[in-house]
Parts: structure tokens; C-alpha cells; sequence
């Protein structure tokens, strides 16, 4: 065991002195990844969490508004259900034009637009009686909210090292997680007794109070404006923190790194979005075998939420509150796993790193290059992914006995946590990847998992039609077995994958092939 350690340690000296990491703007020897305290940082991804909880909440707040809505605007089921199908479309295409965009010209500007359109399309859904202009704002609504869903990762890979980004990951997913089980018990109280238009009032109400804090105190975080968040932004994408902390720097003898901002300047170019350029991710091998499965695992769990309202008022004779209730428990799991899954994800770093004698110092930048980090993150991953699969099996089959209601919720909060702490292992490493392009590789995944997810809820009631309960869930949990195989595939030639690709970039980046093209 030790001689294979000692090879596996050799082996990533060797990569190490041969190539670098490809990461965007990285920091000089012995400067500090971020600026930013601990108690800092978490609170800015406390803040990106929040505001992405906007994309969820609109989502599900709206089922149990449906059937008052067709009523009202009298037309048919069928017509008002085509308002989600709208949405989920612009809910994947929307983030491959803003994530480039917060690539490249900053995550906070980008912010306040999607919160302004957000804003704008809730106060024209509360004050319309229109189905045409539901329809249409709905898309507005849509672009905006997964527009701001799409930027809380590549935060965490602003101010997080690899050493710790397991951590804010977690962190980053909570709220919007917790969001998809509340927003239907939400929607169903605001319906029942309220209207079906102050569900959107309630969203305007609620990214009012995004949006002000955001606007004052939300600091300017992409590494290629800001660097370490020591580079000042640019007047105009500056708020209060931004100034605070010039005037602490200057308080206490420091100097402002104003030269450095027209050097990233020059350096970044701000371009209209590539439609294609999450799709051109999903064929590189580095990410596009990890965002694959994890869009196979999430279909899992969207066909296990997409059953609930028809197959627990069948079983239990419930109404649509007390439907709408039984979502709490995969809330709760999955933000149960959002404040204790990034430890475990960042301690398995720190024994790969501890194992090839790697030193990790606090805040400074850990080379990635050659280090196993398709091992450190997936390993944890694998564990999580076999307990949802079986807990979302034996839901099924629960449901299928139609036993009592403790041992469906106990399942519900079960695959919840091992979902969620499944799917933030994948994206943890999805951002390690590609750390200067966190956004975009965000918009790859949202367009993905999207498409899948959209085709396995449509899927799932005429399965269970066809097979039954037990069998249609059993069937998606076979889909994560057979697919399993690919973590393993990536844990062994990722490291060689990553090699390569930095190799490419060295030979396009030389001065000899910059003069000749």
C-alpha cells in the first residue's frame, strides 16, 4: 500500500512540473485566493443562495395555482400546463447567454438585470387577467430567475479554494433546494385563501428584498474583473462593501491595486454569449461524462417529486394542501445535506492531499494540476448515490403497498439528503474543472438536467399507468446503476483528460503559435 502511494506521489510531482492548471487569473505565489474573511464569504454565498432560491420558489409555487388559473382565465388544463412548459425551455436556454456574460463582464451586473426582469415579469403576472400575457411572462419570469439560479457556483469558485469549495458548494445549494419543498405548500396557502394572483405578488414582494441588499452591499466577485477582490471594480459596478473596504485598505497603510484593473480589463474580452458554448461543454470529455450522470441522477429524483400530487391524493385521499405539505421532508433532507455534506467533501480533499503530500494553506490556491480531484470528489459521491437510488426504489414500492404515510415521508427525506449531497459532489467538481468559467459550466448543467428532467416528468405518470408505481421508480433507479460505471471512468482518466487539455492551451497560448495564426 505505501509503494503505491509513493508512485501515485511520484506520478503527480511528475504532471505537476510538466503542465499548469488552467484557471482564470490565478494568484501570484503567496497571495491570498480571496480577500475576503471567513465570515465574509460566507456571508456573499449566503447572499448568491438566497437570491437563487427565487428560481426554484417561482417554479413550484406555481402547481397548485393551476386549476384556479384555467378557471379564471377560462380556458383549458391543458393550456395553463403549457405555461410550465414554456418556462422550463427558458428556464434551460436563458443561462447560456447570462452565465457567459458573468464569465466575462461580472456576476453582480448580471444579477441586477435578472432581478429587474424578474421583478417586472411578477408585477405583470399579479396585475394581468390575460392568458396570452401569462403565457408571455411567464417566460420573463422564467429567464430571469434561472438566470440569477445560475451564478451561485461559479461564486463559490470566486471565493472559495479547491480546499474548501466542497463546503460553499453545499452552501450555495441549500435554499434552493429547501425552495423546491416549501414552494408548493406556499403556493397552495396563497391560493386557497388569498388568489391565485398573490402568489406573484408574494414573488415581488420578495425580490424587492433580494434586490435592495444586493444593489448596496453585493460585491463584484469574478475573479476576471476583480481578481482576488483586491482590484477595485469599475465605478459603476460598485456598491457599499466595494468602498468600505477601499477605505479599510487606505486606513491601514495598504495599497489599492487600481493599476492591475485596466491589466484584467485588457485581458477579458466581453462578448455577445455563445448559444453553443454550454453545448460545446457537454462534448468535452473533462465535464461532459460528469454532467451526463449527473443529470441521469437527477432524473431519479424529479420522478419521485413528479408523482407525489397524483399518487398521494389517489393513496391517502388528500387534498392539495395536505399534498403539497408532504414536500417539507425532501426540503428538510436536502438542507439537512447542504450544511453537513461539504465537510465530508473537502475532508476527502485534504486525505488525497495529505496522501501525495500535497500542502494546503489556508486562502492560497492549491494546484489541481495532476492531483486525483475526480477521486477526491466522486468517491464521496458513490455511497450517496447507491443510498438515494435504493431509498427512491423502496418509495416506490411503498407507495405501491400503499403502506402508511410515516414510510413514504421517511423516504422522501432520505432520498432528499442523499440527492442533494450526490448531485453538490458533481458540481463541486464540475467548478474545479473549470474554474474561469464556472457560469457557463453552470448553464451546461441547468440545459441538460433541464431536457432529462423534462422528459422524466412527463414520463413518470404514464410509467406508473403502464408498470405500476413500484416498477416505473424501480426503473429509474436502474438508470443510476447501469450509468454508475461512468464515475469510475472519470476517476481514472481525468487527470490525464485535464493534462491534455492544459497541453492544448500551453501550445495555443505560445507566442510562436499567436504570430502565426
Amino acid at each position: 500500500m505505501a509503494d503505491q502511494n509513493n508512485k501515485d506521489k511520484d506520478k503527480a510531482t511528475v504532471i505537476l512540473d510538466a503542465t499548469n492548471t488552467a484557471s482564470a487569473a490565478p494568484p501570484g505565489d503567496g497571495e491570498v485566493w480571496s480577500v475576503w474573511s471567513t465570515r465574509g464569504k460566507k456571508a456573499i454565498i449566503f447572499s448568491a443562495s438566497f437570491a437563487s432560491l427565487l428560481a426554484p420558489l417561482s417554479s413550484n409555487i406555481y402547481f397548485p395555482a393551476l386549476e384556479p388559473i384555467a378557471k379564471d382565465l377560462n380556458v383549458s388544463n391543458t393550456l395553463v400546463n403549457l405555461s410550465i412548459s414554456t418556462y422550463i425551455i427558458l428556464q434551460g436556454i436563458a443561462p447560456t447567454f447570462s452565465a457567459q456574460l458573468s464569465d466575462t463582464g461580472g456576476r453582480r451586473p448580471v444579477y441586477l438585470v435578472c432581478l429587474i426582469l424578474f421583478l417586472a415579469a411578477n408585477i405583470g403576472l399579479g396585475a394581468q387577467n390575460s392568458y396570452a400575457a401569462l403565457l408571455t411572462l411567464r417566460c420573463f419570469q422564467s429567464a430571469g430567475s434561472s438566470g440569477i439560479a445560475a451564478l451561485s457556483g461559479a461564486i463559490a469558485a470566486d471565493i472559495a479554494t479547491p480546499a474548501e469549495r466542497g463546503t460553499y458548494v453545499s452552501f450555495a445549494s441549500a435554499l434552493p433546494m429547501l425552495a423546491t419543498a416549501i414552494g408548493p405548500v406556499i403556493g397552495g396557502l396563497m391560493a386557497q385563501y388569498a388568489g391565485w394572483h398573490s402568489i406573484f405578488w408574494l414573488l415581488t414582494a420578495m425580490t424587492g428584498a433580494v434586490f435592495i441588499p444586493i444593489a448596496l452591499f453585493f460585491p463584484e466577485t469574478c475573479r476576471k474583473v476583480v481578481g482576488n477582490g483586491s482590484v477595485p471594480p469599475q465605478k459603476w459596478n460598485r456598491c457599499w462593501t466595494n468602498t468600505w473596504y477601499e477605505r479599510r485598505a487606505i486606513s491601514q497603510g495598504k495599497e489599492i491595486a487600481s493599476a492591475q484593473r485596466a491589466e484584467l480589463a485588457k485581458s477579458r474580452k466581453t462578448t455577445f454569449p455563445n448559444p453553443l458554448a454550454p453545448v460545446m461543454l457537454l462534448l468535452q470529455k473533462e465535464c461532459g461524462f460528469a454532467l451526463l450522470y449527473s443529470s441521469i441522477l437527477a432524473c431519479s429524483f424529479y420522478a419521485v417529486l413528479a408523482l407525489i400530487p397524483s399518487q398521494f391524493s389517489r393513496i391517502y385521499d388528500f387534498n392539495e394542501l395536505q399534498v403539497s405539505l408532504c414536500y417539507i421532508p425532501f426540503g428538510v433532507g436536502a438542507l439537512v445535506a447542504a450544511f453537513i455534506r461539504g465537510r465530508y467533501i473537502d475532508g476527502n480533499f485534504h486525505r488525497h492531499a495529505k496522501r501525495l503530500g500535497v500542502i494546503i494553506e489556508k486562502n492560497k490556491r492549491t494546484d489541481l494540476t495532476g492531483f486525483p480531484i475526480e477521486r477526491a470528489r466522486l468517491e464521496v459521491a458513490v455511497p450517496t448515490i447507491v443510498l438515494t437510488t435504493g431509498c427512491g426504489i423502496g418509495f416506490g414500492w411503498m407507495l405501491e403497498k400503499e403502506v402508511h404515510l410515516s414510510g413514504p415521508l421517511i423516504m422522501l427525506f432520505c432520498v432528499g439528503f442523499c440527492a442533494s449531497a450526490s448531485l453538490n459532489c458533481i458540481a463541486t467538481l464540475l467548478i474545479d474543472i473549470y474554474p474561469g468559467r464556472a457560469g457557463t459550466v453552470a448553464a451546461a448543467n441547468n440545459l441538460l438536467r433541464c431536457m432529462l428532467g423534462a422528459g422524466a416528468t412527463a414520463a413518470t405518470v404514464p410509467l406508473i399507468n403502464g408498470v405500476g408505481i413500484g416498477w416505473a421508480l424501480t426503473i429509474f433507479g436502474l438508470l443510476n446503476t447501469v450509468f454508475m460505471p461512468i464515475l469510475w471512468y472519470i476517476m481514472k482518466e481525468g487527470p490525464k483528460w485535464r493534462a491534455q487539455r492544459a497541453a492544448g492551451e500551453q501550445r495555443k497560448n505560445a507566442p510562436g503559435a499567436q504570430k502565426k495564426s
